[in-house]
């Protein structure tokens, strides 16, 4: 078996790295498409667009591998099946099923690298995307100045804005001619600038912009006296814009890791974390439940001094019978039953919204630890699943190869985006909901290898007529059969 295996391991591989260069180059495109709108204008270098570009492909990755395990084993198996070989092998005595033991192998091998790879390599390359669009979302827009156009410019740091316009811009030189500033940040004193010329420069981080004024003037309105006016002329004047910079600022410390951006180890600590916290919380509520219903009660507080045996002591707090003044007792006693009363109904409906939290935190972080497991396991349910498929309808080509891997991994993603939306609603538990998907095709995998030695590979079956005409026969079996019975 030694060849045999040597053999199916090289039908496999080729197919198999064919599918995962495609499938996540199309899908990563496709992901860098939609990201380009949000990084459109921001002026960033090509270090910053390769980290970006880097960053996002483990996302991809994870998608994708489980896909091209699927496409592999369904285009090796169709192409030995169309060309009668895995006819010859059980001539030889070799059971199709023996054909999958090393698939089988392949698939644990890639599920194990694709459990690593989702515990400790997708989670970091997550957050450290996570941090580069911060960073970005904060960086300001690239600066250009449009000429014959009111431009708005406002300074980050000092929160100031200013609107500038110019007849004519020499972006080559940085020059600007017949120069409008029009400063409006001090209500007290509007201040407008005219210049012939001027010259247009930063600073060396790119920060600040120094605007060079030639042969102006500058209209202002005084306070001093009131509804004042005054006019100053100059020949050169240099007006500091702080704070419009071009520059990406990277911050040291990241921000806090989400769910996805969480090794495993990570994952089941704050779950330990939270669920220490609502035991907590649970301790409070039920103290406090106590000392209310202590106090409705007339009972002392369970630190003071215990009860008399033989009946009833009243409250220690403003209830005490004291030098005989009972209505003063009881006035009091109300008084502090109804401010607990509402006290405690304001702290209960505090307690069960963190409470409700904590256990949404705990099941969002328990349908990640499951779905790292789940995806890599998925690896060795689609070996199950496509290799008597592709036995079965060998003639379909690489049309069927695609249609029928699209269709299982739609309806796999489908499974997987429902349970998860599921259990982070609390409505099924998170082993249940991430696990459903790879239960029903494993079930329906170990059924299909169960019938594979029944199939014969002929020139003429196996193409798409087979599988409509299959298709069409196991949806009207049961119809037929339960005609015949109520005609019975």
């Amino acid at each position: 078996m030694s060849i045999l295996t040597r053999y199916l391991v090289r039908a496999h591989a080729g197919p198999f790295l064919f599918a995962l260069t495609a499938l996540t180059g199309l899908l990563f495109l496709n992901a860098v498409a939609q990201r380009l709108e949000n990084l459109a204008g921001k002026g960033l270098t090509w270090d910053v667009i390769t980290e970006f570009m880097v960053l996002s492909l483990p996302h991809t990755v994870a998608l994708t591998l489980p896909m091209a395990v699927l496409v592999a084993v369904l285009y090796a198996f169709s192409d030995l099946t169309a060309n009668n070989e895995v006819t010859a092998m059980k001539a030889g005595g070799v059971q199709p099923q023996r054909l999958m033991m090393p698939m089988l192998g392949f698939g644990v091998v890639i599920a194990l690298v694709m459990l690593f790879f989702n515990d400790r390599v997708l989670p970091e390359a997550n957050h450290q995307l996570k941090n580069l669009l911060l960073d970005i979302n904060r960086k300001s827009p690239t600066f250009a100045l449009r000429e014959q156009v009111v431009n708005r410019i406002e300074a980050q740091a000092s929160g100031e804005r200013y609107f500038l316009q110019a007849a004519r811009i020499d972006p080559r030189r940085n020059e600007l001619y017949d120069v409008v500033i029009v400063d409006s940040n001090d209500p007290l004193a509007y201040r407008t600038t005219v210049a012939d010329s001027g010259m247009m420069a930063f600073n060396a981080s790119r920060t600040d912009l120094y605007l060079t004024l030639y042969h102006g003037v500058v209209y202002e309105t005084t306070e001093d006296p009131p509804g004042g006016f005054q006019k100053a002329y100059f020949d050169k004047q240099i007006v500091p814009i702080r704070g419009i910079g071009n520059e990406m600022e990277r911050r040291v410390t990241g921000s806090d890791r989400g769910d996805r951006e969480m090794t495993i180890t990570m994952l089941a600590q704050r779950v330990k974390d939270r669920r220490a916290e609502l035991a907590r919380l649970r301790a409070e509520s039920l103290e406090t439940t106590r000392a209310t219903v202590r106090t409705a009660l007339g009972l002392p507080a369970e630190d003071e001094a215990p009860l008399a045996r033989g009946g009833l002591a009243p409250s220690s707090g403003g209830g005490r019978f004291d030098d005989g003044r009972l209505g003063d007792g009881l006035e009091g006693l109300e008084l502090r039953r109804d401010h607990l009363t509402r006290r405690t109904s304001v702290d209960a409906r505090t307690q069960q919204t963190r409470a409700d939290a904590l256990r949404q935190a705990i099941g969002r972080y328990q349908v990640e630890i499951h779905k790292k497991f789940s995806l890599a396991v998925a690896c060795v349910v689609f070996v199950l699943v496509g290799a008597p498929l592709a036995v079965r309808f060998p003639r379909g080509g690489l049309g069927m190869v695609i249609a029928v891997s699209s269709a299982i991994f739609a309806v796999y993603w489908m499974g997987l985006i429902g349970g998860e939306s599921l259990a982070d609603r609390g409505i099924a538990h998170p082993a249940v909901s991430m696990w459903i998907p790879n239960v029903v095709f494993t079930l329906l995998g170990l059924l299909l290898v169960k019938r594979m030695g029944r199939e014969a590979a002929t020139m003429r079956g196996g193409g798409w007529d087979d599988l409509f005409f299959t298709l069409r026969e196991g949806v009207s079996a049961p119809f037929r059969r339960l005609r015949g019975g109520t005609v019975a």
